[in-house]
């Protein structure tokens, strides 16, 4: 989105109980794609996850919190994000991700195991009833998997389909999007590797491909994705890390991101402090670890690619700070293009 100066902005989400500044709104520099901080606003307690709104009118943030909440925001003036209305309960703890789709704000909540559905009034403001969806089942790892933590809501592109994914619980979950009444049916279930962890997922150009990135045992796998019946079924999968590294047992994948041509993907490495460069086949579930580079900081949490594919942006959450990176479009090889002070950093959302 442009601001009041022309450009675009980057919007940056902050764990405000770890000393971050809630939201922070950047202009993005055309030309390098520098970040500028222009603005703070602390009025959404630990806003680790944004996403823009359709038509760019809005910014909604959930708020990480035991009562977890959503909220809207005005970008009227898109440096200055304002609230549209309170925070509205999503009646879930700890949300960690959202996403619009189906005239719905859908929640990941990850303490509670539940996805929550808020409906979108036709001004971009929160309904105040949401429906909430839990979800069941553990994984073997203890301390991590003692029950259903979902942590991320993505839609496909033919947005028929929402799914939701479960590092709790092993699995993705699949909900049909009903448009008509703006609300999730639940389909399906697919299961993933026992103790694996699922945390993300990122769905191919093409559609019929979904690759979901394992923050227990550092990897990504590729599924095959039918629209049509709305199946995801795992394929392929590989690491994260190079061999013989030694970060297994203390590295924990956090974002997956995947460039528009569909050859490249990458994966953020917390713990070894990387990115995974990771090369696609054109047709096929095969993956390769081309490399692995710094992330610039310390625990990336998130990763952004701008509109033009040009470059990547790592939010470095213990580090404090947002790096990007100019992307190689013969290699994939992200190289360091300079960083801009962020403490508690949690995401990067890009107009």
């Amino acid at each position: 989105m442009d601001g009041a100066g022309g450009g675009r902005r980057a919007y940056i989400g902050s764990y405000t109980s770890a000393g971050g500044r809630g939201i922070t709104t950047a202009a993005v520099d055309p030309d390098t794609g520098a970040l500028t901080v222009l603005h703070h606003t602390d009025a959404v307690p630990d806003p680790s996850y944004l996403v823009p709104g359709p038509g760019g009118g809005m910014l909604y943030a959930v708020s990480e919190t035991e009562d977890g909440r959503a909220a809207a925001l005005s970008l009227a003036d898109p440096d200055r994000p304002s609230p549209a209305g309170a925070p509205v309960p999503v009646e879930g703890a700890g949300p960690a991700h959202l996403t619009c789709a189906a005239g719905q704000l859908i929640t990941a909540n990850y303490t509670s195991g539940s996805v929550s559905s808020l409906p979108l009034r036709p001004d971009g403001t929160l309904g105040a009833q949401p429906a909430v969806l839990p979800h069941s089942g553990r994984g073997p790892v203890r301390g991590r998997q003692e029950g259903p933590h979902a942590h991320a809501v993505v839609a496909d592109a033919s947005w028929r389909w929402l799914l939701a994914v479960d590092l709790g619980a092993d699995s993705v979950w699949v909900y049909r999007l009903d448009h008509a009444a703006a609300a999730l049916r639940p389909h399906g279930l697919t299961p993933m590797r026992p103790g694996s962890g699922p945390r993300h997922l990122a769905f191919h150009p093409r559609g019929d491909r979904a690759y979901v990135v394992n923050e227990l045992v550092s990897t990504v796998v590729c599924c095959r994705w039918d629209r049509a019946s709305g199946v995801l079924e795992p394929a392929g999968e590989v690491g994260t890390l190079p061999a013989g590294s030694g970060a297994e047992g203390e590295n924990h994948p956090s974002e997956l991101v995947i460039s528009a041509d569909g050859r490249w993907a990458w994966a953020a490495n917390r713990g070894h402090d990387s990115i995974a460069v990771l090369a696609l086949e054109p047709y096929g579930e095969g993956m390769e670890l081309v490399t692995t580079v710094p992330c610039g900081g310390h625990w990336p949490r998130d990763l952004a690619l701008d509109p033009a594919g040009r470059r990547l942006y790592a939010a470095n959450e213990r580090s404090g700070d947002v790096t990007w990176f100019d992307l190689d479009p013969d290699t994939g090889v992200p190289h360091r293009a300079g960083s801009i002070q962020a403490p508690a950093a949690t995401c990067v959302a890009l107009g």
